[in-house]
């Protein structure tokens, strides 16, 4: 299982229209059946989880090459273009409360593709654990409000979701692959690319914060209450809270803010109580949010030293890169390559003349915004 990269998008508002709509289901309905006649399964997944790849497609087909709605209009449409008994292909979840429903989407999978109720199991968990870590483990600041989760028959999957920074406007799409990585929560990241970089973000999922995720387990399974002394329910305290004539400073205080309500405690010490064998056991524990996560790592690197990664995992660009060389030089290979197997797949595509102009005219205006 592997997260292929991140895009950072410009929000732009409004929906597509219903004329527009149609015509993308119809396109992405073509380009898909030609993928999975091809190439099989295995490389649409391999290619909708691409972030280049899935950038072009989404251009393909009718969008801005930078808008936001790239990611929820495309998924949209191949949620509605994509027939999971034809095509061995289902995409479940969505933008709002459509995300909401992937795990019910996902259960009704075991009688469509004859999956085993513990693999069922299994996606779920993996659609859930795959929002847990990209809005609490990559602490970037944006709010995950997309989540499409696209399985096949054989039980692969990958994931397209988007988050939203609101005080930029900007969203960011990340991107997995079920067949590339081994840790969920190490090193998830295969094509990182985004048009803004942020700046201090705790990384947990870096491999410099591994023995941060360690240590966070075993301080959760050795009993939270020695946290408290860490962890202040009050705040700083600070000169001005003493009012008496003799200052006496008190032996020690909180260094870390949590949320430290009933519940906040009552998250830890069902932790400890369930006593999970991993970090991905540890932060898939309903209430085991951004906060807690944050504190742990601090506390983990206060005790006992241990790294933390505060690096932006993105490679600060979103698409092929820059002519200049800026972020980075183009790959002109997988540029090149991206073009050129769309391009085949419009071709045999089974749409209208007409479409198949349109597709390939919009594939060149992307062509043109990147050189």
């Amino acid at each position: 299982m592997r997260k292929k990269g991140t895009t950072d998008l410009p929000l732009h508002g409004g929906n597509a229209p219903r004329w527009l709509f149609k015509r993308m289901v119809r396109l992405s309905r073509g380009i898909t059946e030609v993928i999975i006649e091809d190439f099989g399964r295995e490389e649409f997944l391999r290619r909708i989880t691409d972030p280049h790849w899935f950038q072009a497609f989404s251009c393909t087909i009718g969008f801005d090459w930078h808008s936001s709605g790239t990611t929820t209009t495309t998924c949209g449409a191949l949620k509605e273009a994509v027939d999971p008994f034809q095509h061995g292909i289902a995409i479940t979840g969505g933008k709002g409360k459509a995300s909401r429903k992937t795990p019910e989407e996902i259960k009704r999978l075991e009688e469509v593709f004859s999956i085993k109720p513990t693999k069922i199991d299994e996606l779920v968990r993996n659609s859930k654990l795959s929002a847990k870590v990209d809005n609490s483990c990559v602490q970037d600041d944006y709010q995950l409000y997309h989540h499409s989760f696209i399985v096949s028959e054989k039980s692969e999957w990958g994931v397209v979701q988007q988050g939203m920074k609101e005080e930029t406007g900007y969203a960011r799409r990340y991107q997995w692959l079920s067949s590339s990585v081994d840790k969920m929560v190490e090193e998830p990241h295969e094509g990182v690319s985004c048009d803004q970089k942020e700046e201090n973000v705790l990384n947990m999922t870096d491999t410099e914060s591994r023995d941060a995720r360690k240590v966070s387990v075993d301080l959760v399974k050795d009993n939270p209450d020695h946290l408290r002394k860490y962890l202040d329910e009050g705040g700083q305290t600070v000169l001005s809270d003493f009012e008496t004539e003799k200052l006496e400073m008190p032996s020690h205080h909180g260094v870390l803010d949590m949320d430290l309500t009933k519940r906040g405690w009552e998250v830890l010490e069902r932790a400890y109580e369930i006593q999970p064998e991993n970090y991905e056991e540890l932060i898939s524990l309903e209430g085991m949010g951004p906060k807690k996560i944050r504190a742990l790592a601090l506390v983990s690197d206060l005790i006992y030293g241990s790294k933390l990664s505060w690096k932006d995992p993105v490679r600060y660009s979103f698409a092929h890169g820059g002519k200049d060389g800026t972020p980075y030089p183009v790959d002109k290979k997988v540029y090149d390559n991206t073009i050129r197997v769309l391009e085949e797949d419009i071709e045999k595509a089974e749409i209208p003349e007409k479409d198949k102009k349109h597709a390939v005219k919009s594939l060149s205006s992307y062509l043109e915004s990147e050189e």
